[in-house]
């Protein structure tokens, strides 16, 4: 096998996937298009058990690419993601967007190829092309559902692409224009060499706006505007993907530009972080307490989980970038797993209010306990994976000597389980709506992604040893190389 390759074996497979998807999609009548799911959840499936067997470690085309546990840490979860995520919208998009199901997952697949390239770029200009390859598929699908209402309650979702595209087209020029001073400054474009640039002014303007434009990517305060009107507008299946797998790429993207490229400054951009940090923990968690609609109300939750993450990073050790995995591994599991339950109750409803989980446990009360369980692991309540992410978030941030973020932490943390527990109040206390009271319809790939998301949050809480080596293992890989 060429030494190019090696590294990227997986990341070629999964674009062969892409074609195969293309070509598959020609010879289907659109009644029989709903197979592409099941093709594309196989593809992942299959990619995901291939990265067990095969070696990828190594570099490609002149160290521009490296592989190693680091990049495959980050491949695994991103093909898992987009095997839940296939799954959990094959009937959605069936019945909804029935001639377009093709494109839908070639782009899925197509953003997943971006993200996977991501953790092993070392050079800036595959790190941005990896990033582009990403942002553009997922600004399309947040705006898939178009004008399938001639009333026009689905016309929102025009909207909600439209603001993802253009804060993501503004990021991307203020991280283009932020890494262009730090390459006329440092004079590279590989991460080493900006580990051992001496500092400048103009260097650090470049590293502020480069974290500034990153920011935008992952929702961070005070970068989120798109956030909760981008989850509201866009299908619910959709989101669940975006609510998970773009932070992940982003966060493997700001550690390598910011912990191994410009570690050696990190007393420069520590303190932004930081600022940035308690911001997203202090807005995301009291924007949340307000909404009445089930996906803002989950989008700002996801910001108040962004500055956890952010937590960890901030710290930059091996042990706290490891625990950053293993946050977003448990984070994925129960934010997709979540969704996928507000699909299923929200059904076409544009605005899932919080008012359509009334008697939810009553009409469907092994879905409620799912929803629960997600829940409870938001939360960050024992002994689901939730808790220990943050617990271990907590540990790492008292060792580097951060104990009143981990105050404010710990205190935004009963914050979020009030409005958490809103949802389940209204499942479990309230009766349902005299039109409401039949069994929520689910059908059986939605159930077993919701079963896949459930086995994984309660498992990486009763046993988080195994899972937290790996992400460790991988960190340190990352720390060292």
């Amino acid at each position: 096998m060429s030494p190019d390759l090696q590294p990227l074996l997986l990341d070629a497979l999964l674009a062969g996937g892409v074609l195969l998807l293309l070509v598959v999609d020609l010879f289907l009548k659109d009644t029989s298009k709903a197979v592409l799911a099941d093709l594309t959840a196989l593809i992942f499936v299959g990619l995901f058990g291939l990265s067990f067997a095969v070696d990828t470690s190594g570099s490609a085309f002149d160290g521009a690419y490296v592989g190693g546990e680091w990049p495959l840490f980050f491949k695994r979860l991103f093909f898992a993601i987009g095997a839940l995520t296939a799954l959990g919208s094959r009937d959605f998009v069936a019945e909804r967007f029935m001639r377009r199901q093709g494109e839908f997952y070639m782009l899925l697949t197509s953003c997943v190829l971006g993200m996977t390239l991501l953790p092993g770029a070392q050079n800036l200009v595959l790190l941005l092309v990896a990033f582009e390859l990403m942002g553009l598929p997922l600004s399309m699908l947040a705006a898939w559902a178009k004008t399938e209402d001639t009333k026009g309650q689905d016309r929102d979702a025009a909207e909600g692409g439209m603001k993802l595209y253009v804060v993501g087209a503004a990021s991307t020029g203020v991280t283009f224009f932020g890494l262009s001073l730090v390459y006329g400054m440092s004079g590279h474009l590989d991460l080493a060499g900006l580990a051992a640039a001496p500092g400048s002014p103009l260097l650090t303007l470049g590293m502020f706006l480069t974290l500034a434009g990153m920011s935008f990517k992952i929702g961070a305060v005070p970068f989120h505007m798109w956030v909760p009107d981008t989850y509201q507008a866009s299908p619910t299946p959709f989101v669940a993907f975006l609510s998970v797998a773009p932070k992940a790429a982003g966060f493997a993207a700001l550690a390598a530009v910011f912990v191994k490229g410009f570690g050696s400054a990190a007393a420069v951009w520590a303190p932004a972080l930081l600022a940035i940090t308690t911001l997203t923990l202090v807005i995301g968690n009291l924007m949340a307490i307000p909404q009445s609609n089930v996906k803002r109300l989950l989008a700002f939750s996801g910001v108040a989980h962004i500055g956890y993450m952010l937590m960890a990073l901030a710290i930059g050790t091996g042990e706290a970038t490891g625990v950053l995995l293993f946050y977003l591994a448990g984070y994925a599991a129960t934010n997709i797993g979540a969704f996928l339950v507000v699909n299923a109750v929200g059904g076409r409803d544009a605005d899932v209010d919080i008012g359509l989980f009334n008697g939810f446990s009553r009409r469907s009360p092994g879905l409620a306990a799912c929803l629960l369980i997600f829940l409870l692991s938001l939360a960050g309540i024992p002994f689901v994976v939730g808790f220990w992410a943050k617990l271990y978030v907590f540990i790492e941030a008292w060792r580097a000597g951060l104990g009143w973020l981990v105050f404010l932490g710990a205190l935004l943390a009963v914050v979020g389980l009030w409005y958490y527990l809103q949802i389940a109040y209204a499942a479990y206390i309230r009766p349902p709506a005299a039109d409401r009271e039949q069994p929520v319809a689910v059908d059986p790939r939605t159930r077993l992604a919701i079963g896949v998301c459930l086995v994984a949050v309660i498992g990486m809480g009763a046993w988080p040893s195994p899972f937290i080596e790996n992400a460790l293992a991988a960190a340190k890989a990352f720390i060292a190389h």
